[in-house]
C-alpha cells in the first residue's frame, strides 16, 4: 500500500468517536447548483461540505492545528453535531432566492452557506440580509456581493479584484522575463459573475503596459461560440483571459480546435476551468492552460494534504480550487458558531466579525480568515495553477511554485 494510503488509514483510524451528549443538532443551510450546466461543480461542492461535516462531527487528533478538527462536534455547545439542510439552486437566482427563504422560514436554519454562481449568491444574500441570518459566501466572487453594506454576509474567497490584480501582476512578469506580452482580451460570460470579474480585470489592465484588444461578452450557456472565436483569431491577442462557467468553457476549447485557433496562452477564472468535468472533457485541448487556484496539496502531515487525503479516499479525487473553498468556508462558519456558544443569529453574527484565523488554522493557502466592514476577508490570497498533463501544477508566483511554466502553451499541438 501507498505511504499515503496508510497515512489515510491512520487518519481515519485516528477519529474519535464520542459518545451523544444530547445536545441539539445545529441546523445549516446550504444550497448548490445540483443540476443544471454547472452540475459537477455544485456535486463537488456538495461533496466538500459533507466531508467538512464529518471533521466537525468526530474527532481528527491528527487534525489538531485545525478549528473543531481534533475536537468531535461544538464543544461551546455540548458538543452539539453539525447537520445539512440542503437544496438545488438549478443555477436559477429565483430558485435560489426561493430556497434560501424556504431554508430560513420553514426550516429555521441557523446560518446559510452557498451558492457557486455569483448571481444567485447576490439574491440568495440579499433574502438572508432581510431575514437576519449568518450568509457565509465560500466562493462566488462578484465584486458587489460584499459591496452592498449588508451586515450578515461575510465572505471568505478572494474576489475579482484580487484576481485581477494577480492576472495583471503575472502578464506583467512574464512581460518583463522577455515573452512577447503586448495585448490582451478578455471573453466573459454576460452574468453577474462575468461582467463583475470582467470590469475589475479591465481596470487592472489599465496599470500594466499591456494593451486590452478586446472584450467579448457573450450570453451564459450559448450553444455556439464560433463568432466569438473567430473574433479572438482576427485580434490575435498575445494572452486571452476567459471568465466561463463549465458548459461554455469546455465549448470553447472544442471551437477553438475546430477553427485552429490557440494563442500564446490562455488564463481561466477557475469556474468552468476547476470544474471536475473540465479535465476529462478538453484536458487534452487545454494543456497549459492556466488557472487561478487558493489550494494546493500541501506537503505530508499538512492540514491540506490530510484533509486532501480524506476527500481523495471518500471519493476518489483530490480536492480543486472550488471544492476547497467550499470546505474552508464551512469550517470558518462552524468555528464561528463555536465560538458564539449559541444558535441566535446575532450572536453568530457576531463571532463572524470577530474571526481571526491563522494560516496554519486553514486548509487554504490564504494569508488568514479576518473580515472588514462590508464582510470581505482581508486575507484571503490566490496563486496561479498551469494544467500539465492530468493535473494542475503551481507556477506562480514563485515562492508558491511547484513546477516550471511551460510557454507558449501546447493546447492540443
Amino acid at each position: 500500500m501507498k505511504k499515503a494510503c496508510w497515512m489515510v488509514v491512520a487518519v481515519l483510524a485516528a477519529a474519535v468517536a464520542v459518545p451523544a451528549q444530547g445536545a441539539d443538532a445545529v441546523k445549516i443551510g446550504v444550497i448548490y447548483p445540483l443540476t443544471g450546466n454547472a452540475a459537477s461543480a455544485g456535486q463537488s461542492a456538495k461533496d466538500a461540505a459533507n466531508l467538512a461535516v464529518d471533521i466537525v462531527n468526530t474527532a481528527y487528533p491528527a487534525l489538531k492545528s485545525l478549528p473543531l478538527g481534533p475536537t468531535a462536534g461544538l464543544p461551546n455547545l455540548g458538543g452539539a453535531k453539525i447537520e445539512l439542510d440542503e437544496a438545488d439552486h438549478q443555477g436559477n437566482p429565483q430558485v435560489g432566492q426561493q430556497q434560501t427563504l424556504r431554508l430560513i422560514t420553514q426550516d429555521h436554519v441557523v446560518a446559510m452557506i452557498g451558492s457557486y454562481h455569483s448571481s444567485v449568491t447576490l439574491v440568495a444574500t440579499a433574502v438572508a440580509e432581510r431575514q437576519g441570518i449568518p450568509y457565509l459566501v465560500a466562493d462566488s466572487v462578484a465584486t458587489n456581493i460584499t459591496g452592498r453594506g449588508f451586515k450578515w454576509t461575510f465572505r471568505t474567497t478572494p474576489y475579482a479584484p484580487d484576481f485581477a490584480k494577480a492576472y495583471a501582476e503575472f502578464l506583467t512578469d512574464l512581460k518583463k522575463s522577455g515573452k512577447k506580452i503586448d495585448s490582451l482580451a478578455i471573453v466573459n460570460e454576460n452574468t453577474d459573475y462575468g461582467t463583475s470579474v470582467a470590469a475589475s480585470i479591465v481596470e487592472a489592465a489599465k496599470t500594466t503596459n499591456i494593451k486590452l484588444v478586446g472584450q467579448i461578452a457573450y450570453n451564459a450557456n450559448s450553444s455556439d461560440v464560433a463568432a466569438q472565436v473567430l473574433q479572438l483569431k482576427s485580434l490575435q491577442p498575445d494572452a486571452v483571459i476567459f471568465i466561463s462557467y463549465t458548459a461554455d468553457a469546455i465549448l470553447y476549447f472544442r471551437t477553438m480546435k475546430n477553427l485552429d485557433y490557440l494563442p500564446p496562452i490562455i488564463i481561466g477564472d477557475d469556474a468552468g476551468f476547476a470544474d471536475p468535468a473540465f479535465i476529462p472533457n478538453v484536458g487534452d485541448l487545454a494543456q497549459g492552460a492556466i488557472n487561478r487556484s487558493a489550494f494546493d496539496i500541501g506537503k505530508p502531515g499538512s492540514n491540506s494534504y490530510i484533509v486532501n487525503q480524506m476527500f481523495k479516499t471518500k471519493y476518489g479525487r483530490d480536492l480543486d480550487d472550488t471544492s476547497a473553498r467550499w470546505l474552508q468556508g464551512f469550517l470558518v462558519l462552524a468555528d464561528a458558531i463555536n465560538r458564539a456558544g449559541s444558535t441566535e443569529p446575532d450572536k453568530i453574527q457576531a463571532a463572524l466579525r470577530a474571526t481571526d484565523l491563522k494560516p496554519d488554522q486553514l486548509i487554504l493557502g490564504y494569508n488568514g480568515v479576518k473580515f472588514d466592514d462590508t464582510g470581505q476577508n482581508t486575507l484571503a490570497s490566490t496563486f496561479l495553477i498551469q494544467l500539465q498533463g492530468k493535473q494542475y501544477i503551481s507556477v506562480w508566483p514563485e515562492d508558491r511554485a511547484t513546477g516550471k511554466l511551460q510557454w507558449p502553451m501546447r493546447g492540443w499541438r
